[in-house]
């Protein structure tokens, strides 16, 4: 890898997320980090082909970003970007899946509370207030980690129109017993509000493979009319939702019972 091959590498990983590089002539490679995520990419030439080699640590990172479509993982944590906008699209990606990772969000949360309530003094601030600012920042941060997580669209629809774009948890937040469950990106999804309003309602869930499950009381006729049809699924579904998706799916099968009961 030449000086202007390097700089290319260097510019567009500062334009997509990784503003520090560290260049090796020796071992012909870029190194890409960033202080907004604890991740490395490692870039050489591709020995074969034009285009570039990019290195992600082993993890939960390169098979997040392998669903992406159109990124190309020729070996295990190894992707391959042909052109230099490909390389933008992959870094870019990277990036916004790294920020994601479990305790990433936990940290931003924890320093925006601090810094909001620096100023703040009183048993007031230590209680009712701090309670109002935890939540909403945390809010905050989790419909952002969403937002990389899904690439800024609906998990289901692809719709990518941010003000239509909500925050869904499938383990409610009151419900969460700690900040990491609460911020935990798998515990729910990036869903266009009509569907954000059946998921949280429990009128919708989704089956261990993806699948739209509706109640009963949303018929053939009000799906239409809502324009749901019935192939509706999650773009993917990674093992990390499980856990989650199952105790949503619980309170939603315990809530048709409830009604069947009642209706007896």
């Amino acid at each position: 890898m030449n000086s202007l091959q390097r700089s290319v590498v260097t510019k567009t990983g500062y334009d997509h997320g990784w503003e520090v590089a560290v260049e090796d002539a020796v071992a012909g490679r870029v190194t890409l980090t960033s202080a907004h995520h604890r991740t490395e990419a490692a870039v050489r030439l591709h020995p074969a082909s034009p285009g570039w080699l990019v290195q992600l640590p082993s993890g939960r990172l390169p098979d997040e970003l392998a669903r992406v479509e159109g990124i190309e993982m020729p070996t295990s944590a190894c992707f391959l970007a042909r052109t230099e906008r490909d390389l933008g699209r992959l870094l870019d990606h990277a990036a916004r899946l790294a920020r994601t990772l479990p305790d990433l969000p936990c940290q931003q949360f924890e320093q925006a509370v601090a810094q909001e309530l620096s100023g703040l003094s009183g048993p007031t601030a230590a209680t009712e207030v701090e309670r109002m600012v935890r939540q909403r920042v945390g809010q905050q941060v989790y419909r952002q980690s969403l937002m990389d997580y899904w690439g800024g669209a609906c998990a289901v629809t692809g719709i990518a129109i941010p003000e239509l774009l909500r925050a869904s948890h499938a383990r409610p937040w009151a419900e969460c017993r700690t900040d990491e469950e609460r911020l935990n990106v798998f515990n729910g999804y990036l869903l266009a509000a009509h569907l954000d309003a059946l998921f949280d309602r429990l009128l919708m869930t989704f089956s261990e493979t993806g699948e739209a499950v509706f109640a009963p009381s949303l018929t053939p006729e009000v799906r239409h009319k809502l324009a749901l049809s019935d192939d509706l699924r999650l773009r993917w579904i990674s093992p990390n939702h499980m856990p989650f998706l199952q105790a949503h799916r619980m309170q939603f099968d315990s809530l048709r019972k409830g009604v069947n009961r009642c209706s007896t």
